[in-house]
């Protein structure tokens, strides 16, 4: 798993080749949001699928596996959860270091299987 911090006005495709990193993966699921050609053409080069919808005001329209997308909601569900974390759905702390570290504190919590008190 990988977890980068960017400005809040920053479009995620920006910081989407910098997520990939070292890895190797066999296929990249993301949303509407990553289809633009560059990053299509990254994952390609690394040798996996894009199995990213394409935009609906897209000229010429690509082919996606439906079937591989819907695995994304695993990672939707996930981070619906960090979020129950107060500090992390509103950014209490002013540093990025800080927030970064409760957002790693917060994965931890999760995937321990720590649940939240929200009443």
């Amino acid at each position: 798993m990988e977890i980068c911090l960017g400005p809040g006005e920053e479009h995620d495709v920006n910081r989407a080749e910098e997520l990939l990193g070292s890895h190797e993966p066999d296929c990249v699921i993301a949303d509407k949001g990553y289809d633009s050609d560059e990053f299509i053409a990254v994952v390609r080069q690394r040798g996996a699928e894009a199995v990213i919808p394409p935009r609906s005001n897209r000229r010429t329209k690509r082919r996606w596996n439906k079937r591989k997308y819907k695995s994304r909601n695993l990672a939707e569900r996930f981070v619906n959860r960090i979020k129950h974390y107060r500090r992390i759905a509103t950014r209490y702390e002013k540093t990025a270091r800080n927030y970064l570290a409760f957002v790693h504190l917060s994965t931890t919590l999760v995937m321990l299987g720590v649940t939240v008190n929200t009443t």
